[in-house]
């Protein structure tokens, strides 16, 4: 009797440490090969990205101080216009 309970207690599956040493290894080193690859990929892009913001004629920053002025502008008329009650059939027209 005690050998039957002794299967039945030791369902558990067996595994080889090697085995498992190798699947780990192998895993770890795909996780650095992909790391690396991820490292010089975001590196040529950032180098990339330097160097075709240098190639613009209007840096990014003076770029955004113009769009904003013209928002500003536009809001600025907007509001105007609709508190003097111009519609927009008025300015169509002229």
């Amino acid at each position: 009797m005690s050998a039957s309970t002794d299967r039945s207690s030791s369902n558990l599956p067996t595994f080889r440490a090697g085995y498992l040493i190798t699947g780990g290894s192998l895993v770890t080193a795909g996780g650095l090969i992909a790391l690396a690859g991820l490292a010089v990929g975001g590196l040529h892009m950032l180098s990339a990205t330097r160097q075709w913001i240098q190639e613009m004629e209007v840096p990014p920053s003076e770029l955004a101080k113009i769009k904003w002025t013209q928002a500003r502008s536009a809001a600025a008329a907007g509001a105007a216009a609709w508190q003097n009650g111009v519609s927009a059939r008025d300015t169509a027209a002229t």
